[in-house]
């Protein structure tokens, strides 16, 4: 396996921008007929059948990239040249490494570098210290795709971002984990093994971009289980009932449900801060649905609401798809055994600044000590 390694490269693949012409257009309606057209199955329970296991890896990023295209939606031609350089650099990348070998074709090194144009954290991820060589990253191949229109951004906000915070809403406060060594307690959830990172429990639940983008749905009469792959969390959701009003905030919030149709209505509150959105935690609601457009694919959209926060509600939507294959135990050992290194290398580095200060302080009053004695004298033989 080889590391992804920036390459230098004088051009670089383009997509560009064509109009939405009829022939592009005619997929798109045949597409979002057919969405119309499919009626869920259900299950022994008489519910619209979500269950099986499902992967929401997509190359759609959750806010729109410039990098890919200033419009909310990609042509069928674009879409495809898009989808081309990704699975061209990857293959390239997963390519066993041979000794001597030579330079990369032209195809690939472009690909290469327009994939690192367009995310340059997959730059560190493949081939940074402690980062993940490219055989083990799974970030999609495909544009989410809804109603025949390949999308690029999840948000369905004008612009494909976060909307502005209201007038007299604090702004929200920066969260790093990483240089905050004061305690386990201090460094992350994922870090510790508790949540997985890129918020695929959610919710809202999103794709983290890089791997373990999977799921499997569990449907009983009282309740739906959602078993994610990262860090094995199983998000409950009660049906019916009503919130919670204990004061207690669980890691995924307090989640109930109920079916509407075709559709799974999952409405979620008390969130911990911990697993904050955007800033929003205390007065945030999130609403969830779940509806089965085709025999291989979940249409799950979201929508937050915070009156604190923003002035209106607002979300996103992307594609579930059905995986091949099933979700298997996912181990996460990094936590539990780097921890303590990770805090002893922390005390050390502080132990030797402290030492280092206390050396400074002394080899400066050594010098001041020195020197005062020298100015003593030469004062008084300048007076005699």
């Amino acid at each position: 396996m080889r590391r992804l390694t920036v390459l230098a490269l004088g051009t670089a693949l383009a997509i560009t921008s064509l109009p939405l012409t009829a022939q592009s257009a005619e997929p798109a309606a045949k597409a979002a007929a057919a969405a119309k057209a499919y009626k869920a199955p259900r299950n022994a329970m008489g519910q619209p059948d979500l269950s099986g296991f499902w992967s929401n890896a997509t190359l759609t990023p959750l806010f729109r990239n410039p990098r890919i295209s200033n419009k909310p939606t990609l042509t069928p031609e674009e879409a495809q040249a898009f989808e081309k350089i990704w699975t061209t650099a990857l293959a390239a990348a997963n390519e066993p490494t041979k000794e001597n070998a030579g330079p990369a074709t032209v195809e690939q090194t472009a690909a290469f570098a327009k994939l690192l144009e367009i995310r340059p954290d997959f730059a560190a991820a493949g081939g940074d210290t402690g980062g993940y060589n490219t055989f083990w990253i799974d970030p999609g191949t495909k544009l989410v795709q809804i109603d025949g229109q390949y999308r690029t951004s999840i948000l369905t906000t004008a612009n494909g971002m976060p909307p502005a915070r209201k007038a007299g809403a604090p702004p929200a406060a920066p969260r790093s984990f990483r240089d905050d060594y004061t305690s386990y307690e201090t460094r992350s959830l994922g870090e510790r093994c508790i949540t997985g990172f890129g918020r695929n429990t959610g919710p809202p639940m999103l794709p983290n971009g890089y791997y373990n983008n999977n799921y499997q749905i569990i449907q009983t009469p009282d309740a739906v289980v959602i078993e994610v792959e990262l860090i094995h969390d199983a998000r409950i959701i009660r049906l019916g009932g009503q919130h919670r009003t204990d004061g207690l905030r669980p890691y995924m919030g307090d989640s109930i449900g109920r079916y509407e149709g075709d559709t799974l209505v999952v409405e979620t509150t008390n969130l911990p801060e911990s697993q904050q959105f955007m800033g929003s935690w205390k007065t945030l609601k999130i609403t969830e649905w779940f509806t089965r457009v085709a025999p291989d694919k979940i249409l799950y959209r979201f929508q937050l609401e915070d009156p604190e926060l923003w002035d209106a509600p607002w979300g996103g939507e992307y594609t579930f798809n059905t995986l091949n294959g099933r979700v298997y135990e996912y181990a996460c050992h990094e936590g539990n055994y780097a921890l303590p290194g990770i805090l002893a290398g922390a005390r050390v580095k502080e132990k030797e600044a402290a030492e280092a200060a206390a050396k400074a302080a002394a080899d400066a009053a050594a010098a001041a000590a020195k020197a005062a004695p020298a100015g003593k004298g030469k004062a008084k033989s300048g007076a005699d």
